[in-house]
């Protein structure tokens, strides 16, 4: 088991390196080929709409083949992404990129339900957790990586990124089998769910374990990549800190986040278990972006964007883990894929109004709104317990059609 963790884990790091070696720099490019502010919100947007709309296609293709042929798939089309934004020289090429790139990007939700497959119940949690702090260690390595390929003239971190991607599948390939959950669900004779049926029950049956706990990671990680967003215009406006030294404080983040998940997840979720964790790491974010507008000193500043990433490790790999529990493993991957894709929803709504509020209602409004609706995700846990004896899910495919 831990041997198939760590060669999960690796893939997932290499993988993140790649991505964020190319993605810091796809503004510029754009700019070099003409593009307007317009043109570069669309290519970030069409990154995260083909990641929405391919992420539970891949969780469905994961459980009906297999999770390695639908990794090692997405591992491919990120690299054909990076050998095209490598060789880009024009709008269209790069925004055929960018769509490449956010559909290989689907599979976020395969490899989540892989560690779910490999692991133990009582410690999935811990796993997602490694798991999120070697992406997020990747996020921290990529672009000074990127940068430093630039030698290697405009091409060097697309065709870098796609060798990495190229290694990252011959790696895979080799070390990395099938599950066991996957391959006793294989066996069986009931079909997977359909995702566009997975996707409308989370709306039509909200009141279930699983439509809770997808919410819940939705609403509180699209409240956190809002803030994310507008987090450099609040430290310029309030603390005069621009491009040249904001990078401290997503590295303070990111770090606080990978030494959170390593040292102390583990711990946590034995002595309070998933369900309470989870409720403790939503105050903590709560509680951070609350602070921000009442901060003026880098003393409270510094305390309330340490509250973020504690939040966040406590909170998304306890309520991936216990969505975990609550479904059937033969529609594992299926309901993971249809998490990330509220997530991805989420992250595009509640961002806009961030920068819509922030201009428009005052500096401090973004902060107070995302405190209050990951607050107010404490009222969906109720009712939802760790997870260990209950799956209250029906599968999608014992259902008439």
């Amino acid at each position: 088991m831990f041997r198939k963790l760590l060669i999960l884990i690796i893939t997932a790091f290499v993988d993140m390196v790649g991505l964020l070696m190319v993605l810091p720099l796809m503004p510029y490019y754009a700019r070099e080929l003409g593009a307007g502010s317009l043109m570069v919100t669309v290519m970030v947007v069409s990154f995260t709409a083909a990641q929405l709309l391919s992420a539970p296609l891949w969780g469905r293709f994961s459980d009906r083949y297999g999770r390695r042929p639908a990794l090692l798939v997405g591992l491919g089309a990120a690299a054909v992404a990076y050998v095209v934004f490598a060789y880009a020289n024009s709008l269209w090429l790069l925004l055929l990129s960018r769509v490449i790139q956010g559909a290989g990007g689907g599979t976020v939700g395969v490899i989540q339900a892989y560690v779910a497959d490999a692991t133990e119940p009582q410690n999935r949690a811990k796993a997602l957790g490694w798991l999120s702090a070697a992406t997020n260690l990747g996020v921290a390595l990529g672009p000074p990586i990127g940068s430093l390929a630039l030698v290697g003239g405009r091409s060097g971190p697309g065709l870098l990124a796609a060798a990495l991607c190229v290694i990252n599948i011959v790696f895979a390939w080799k070390y990395l089998g099938e599950s066991r959950d996957m391959e006793d669900a294989r066996s069986s004779q009931r079909k997977p769910g359909a995702s566009r049926a997975a996707i409308l029950r989370v709306l039509s049956h909200a009141k279930e374990p699983a439509p809770r706990l997808i919410w819940i990671y939705a609403i509180a990680m699209g409240a956190f990549s809002a803030i994310t967003a507008i987090m450099p215009l609040f430290l310029a406006d309030r603390f005069g800190i621009l491009e040249d030294r904001v990078w401290i404080f997503f590295t303070y983040i990111g770090m606080i986040s990978v030494i959170t998940r390593i040292g102390v997840l583990g711990w946590a979720v034995d002595k309070f278990g998933e369900g309470r964790l989870s409720r403790l790491g939503l105050v903590l974010l709560g509680a951070g972006l609350a602070s921000f507008p009442f901060v003026h000193n880098y003393v409270l500043l510094a305390i309330g964007v340490a509250l973020l990433p504690l939040g966040t490790a406590f909170t998304f790999p306890c309520v991936t883990s216990l969505l975990s529990r609550v479904i059937p493993s033969g529609e594992r991957g299926l309901y993971l894929g249809v998490q990330q894709t509220y997530g991805g929803i989420s992250r595009v709504i509640i961002p806009l109004w961030a920068g819509f509020a922030y201009d428009s209602l005052g500096h401090g409004v973004p902060f107070l709104t995302s405190a209050a609706l990951v607050i107010g995700t404490l009222l969906l846990r109720l009712g939802v317990d760790d997870g260990r004896n209950q799956r209250t899910t029906t599968p999608l495919a014992a259902k008439p059609a």
